[in-house]
């Protein structure tokens, strides 16, 4: 069965209940955080050594990057935001760390793992226009006493969780061996886990709540090129039953979302983005307002689109914007 979503006002009254709940809406975000550098000059002249422009400095700034990112859209919708994940003994670790005392994140769920260095993309900008993106990272996995700790964590905080997001960027959190062990945790206390998938790592993600791939990722994930709804509703129930998870999230940019439910139900919901400047972090805006819903009661039919609303804002701001809790309330009342 298909269904075409409309906000109606009863639905309005069951969002904006939902987002008066998210202060008291814990959520773990566990994955590969990573600082966002951004080096911000002009260019006048290129390098007599080489045809390449010269950039001259004038600013640098750094912002919350990767699985982190996701932690300050949970933050900045009003939710209690926790971390876990691993850092360096570096300055972009310290940076990181005074980047989560700015929006009231604790940090104890960040290991610092001897010899690897914190993730950081470093984007040079000239004239609003990029130069170049380079890359610090160690992509191989953390060692397993690392991974131990980080499970720790978890095991001690779970009984006071409201739900976990996954932020997979393959940056060596994510583990056939750790989601192993996650799964274990959860099946003794449930809590709803929704992933943030990595294509490279998709077998690892089966038995959990939810998956929120993007269309490019659900077409290599399941195998089957979506060039139409046809496709589309092959590939979702494909990811369903590869993965035996109880919901596949499909975003689909100026498409909207598709929602796909183990019982078989469909939801397609279309885009409320009235503009796009920047699609930046949309995905991680969207698997933060999706699971506070859930975790606040919200159906997932409900959940998926109070998300939707949320990246129909974010898509329209330049930069890695976030919404905060009372500008998501204003959209649901306007909408």
């Amino acid at each position: 069965m298909q269904v075409r979503m409309k906000l109606s006002p009863s639905r309005k009254r069951r969002l904006a209940e939902a987002i008066s709940r998210f202060p008291a809406s814990r959520v773990l975000i566990v994955g590969d955080v990573m600082l966002d550098s951004f080096i911000w000059g002009e260019v006048s002249r290129i390098s007599p050594e080489a045809p390449v422009p010269v950039v001259v400095v004038r600013e640098e700034s750094h912002l919350l990057g990767g699985a982190a990112n996701v932690v300050r859209n949970v933050a900045t919708l009003g939710g209690q935001a926790m971390v876990a994940g691993s850092i360096g003994s570096d300055l972009a670790g310290q940076e990181l760390l005074r980047l989560f005392e700015q929006v009231s994140v604790p940090t104890s769920g960040l290991i610092c793992e001897d010899g690897r260095p914190t993730t950081v993309k470093t984007r040079i900008i000239a004239r609003h226009q990029q130069v170049v993106r380079y890359d610090r990272e160690h992509r191989a996995p953390l060692k397993q006493d690392t991974t131990e700790r980080i499970l720790s964590f978890i095991r001690e905080n779970l009984p006071h969780l409201g739900g976990i997001i996954v932020s997979d960027y393959a940056k060596g959190v994510v583990t056939q061996a750790f989601l192993d062990a996650l799964r274990l945790l959860v099946a003794r206390l449930p809590v709803p886990v929704v992933v943030d998938p990595k294509v490279q790592h998709a077998d690892l993600y089966r038995s959990f709540t939810m998956i929120t791939p993007n269309n490019h990722e659900a077409s290599q994930m399941s195998g089957i090129e979506i060039a139409d709804e046809e496709t589309l509703i092959r590939a979702g129930r494909s990811l369903l039953k590869q993965l035996d998870c109880e919901s596949v999230l499909i975003t689909r940019g100026k498409d909207g979302m598709s929602l796909f439910h183990h019982d078989g139900q469909i939801v397609h919901i279309p885009t409320v983005a009235q503009r796009v400047f920047d699609v930046t972090g949309a995905g991680d805006t969207v698997i933060a307002a999706v699971t506070l819903g859930i975790v606040a009661g919200l159906s997932r039919e409900d959940a998926a689109l109070l998300a939707n609303l949320a990246a129909g804002f974010v898509v329209g701001e330049v930069g890695t914007a976030a919404v905060s809790s009372a500008q998501l309330l204003d959209i649901v009342q306007n909408c």
